[in-house]
């Protein structure tokens, strides 16, 4: 075995508290909640320091000693990570805001933060000799899927909703994945995949259906940290479907503690969604620990139309534990910063950006923000897939 260094220890489920074996192959803990990875960080420190990081391969994999995969030849890469933090030119002073940054994701492979998840979902599958995938997707989700899984030669079945851009409809066909279309949403598309699963056998790696992809999107917190000298910013804005992105920025932020890399305050999470999808804004108006069902959800931002998600509770956790807030922004407004990224800043972004920089706008609007914040604003994938979108606005 070539092994990462890493420093794992189990799978733990942070509502009842039991503890499974890294080595079991599982999605949910026996109570139905999604599962967690812990790790030894007095055994990773002694290898994961933050000057050995200067030293270090340029993507996700150089935290190696806190990502689960145990053997360097289970890793499945397309060089996921590393990707820019840019300073605002023009649109932050537009806004009031003097220190605004854009963590742009749309660099990866297949052209947005899924990639991270993905890659390391299909990692510890290969690890555990899962050969046959499946997921429920809006679509970025299921583009990086079809990529990992035809570089590690595994079987995948992709579930879209009928009305998902059609580039991704065409980018999982082309890396061979099959493609089941769904009339209706990705919540519609889950039930179909759990249905496969237990009639066919697939292995599911839904939104934290499984342990792993969170431990991928983390990756974007340590980063975020580096590029800050571990000074870490006072907000972050998030688009937020599933929410695994800024769940494992939350975790990612206690690890470093643990690590004792940071001191001070950990950063407002701020979780966005649509005014027509937006489950966790009203849980979060009306103080409740979980999100009910969002009936007849509508968006252009198909990585937003998440009418559910089970790990609410989480994200909740991670926005009320830090200060921040939850925002629902209009379409018109996610289109029209869409459009102000790309000609102002150079950014072209998939919506879900265009609606972390409207809901900026409005914490600014509302004083939430101050002109003087640090802000860490998330472009979480490519507009080149939603041209139709742009087209139609």
């Amino acid at each position: 075995m070539s092994t990462t260094h890493s420093a794992v220890k189990h799978l733990y489920c942070p509502k009842c508290q039991a503890q499974y074996d890294i080595t079991t192959v599982i999605n949910l803990c026996r109570c139905g909640s999604p599962l967690l990875v812990d790790y030894d960080f007095d055994a990773a420190s002694r290898s994961l320091t933050r000057e050995s990081l200067t030293t270090r391969r340029a993507d996700m994999w150089k935290y190696r000693e806190v990502l689960p995969v145990l053997d360097t030849d289970n890793v499945v890469t397309l060089g996921e990570g590393g990707t820019p933090l840019l300073a605002s030119r023009v649109l932050g002073r537009q806004l009031g805001c003097e220190r605004v940054y854009f963590k742009d994701e749309s660099g990866n492979p297949t052209g947005s933060f899924k990639a991270r998840g993905l890659s390391m979902a299909v990692s510890k599958a290969k690890e555990l000799s899962i050969k046959r995938l499946i997921i429920p997707t809006a679509g970025n989700a299921g583009s990086a899927l079809a990529a990992y899984a035809a570089r590690a030669g595994m079987e995948v079945c992709v579930l879209m909703p009928k009305d998902s851009p059609s580039p991704f409809l065409i980018d999982c066909r082309t890396h061979g994945a099959r493609v089941i279309l769904i009339d209706g949403t990705i919540k519609d598309c889950g039930e179909k995949a759990a249905q496969m699963v237990a009639d066919e056998g697939w292995f599911s790696v839904a939104t934290l259906k499984e342990p792993y992809r969170i431990e991928g999107k983390k990756t974007m917190g340590y980063e975020l940290a580096e590029q800050f000298d571990f000074d870490l910013p006072d907000v972050i804005i998030y688009p937020t479907g599933g929410g695994t992105g800024l769940i494992g920025m939350w975790k990612a932020f206690g690890e470093m503690e643990k690590l004792g890399w940071l001191s001070g305050k950990k950063p407002k999470m701020v979780s966005v969604q649509s005014e027509g999808c937006a489950p966790i804004v009203r849980a979060f108006e009306q103080g409740t620990a979980q999100a009910e069902l969002w009936a007849d959800p509508h968006t252009c931002a198909a990585g937003l139309k998440v009418p559910s998600a089970i790990g609410d509770f989480l994200i909740l956790d991670a926005v009320r534990q830090s200060g921040g807030a939850a925002v629902a922004v209009s379409e018109s407004d996610i289109i029209r910063y869409s459009n102000e990224l790309a000609s102002k800043e150079g950014i072209f972004p998939a919506p879900e950006g265009g609606a972390s920089v409207a809901a900026l706008k409005k914490l600014k609007a509302e004083g939430k923000i101050h002109s003087d914040d640090r802000v860490v604003v998330f472009i979480t994938g490519s507009g080149y897939k939603y041209l139709n979108v742009f087209e139609e606005a």
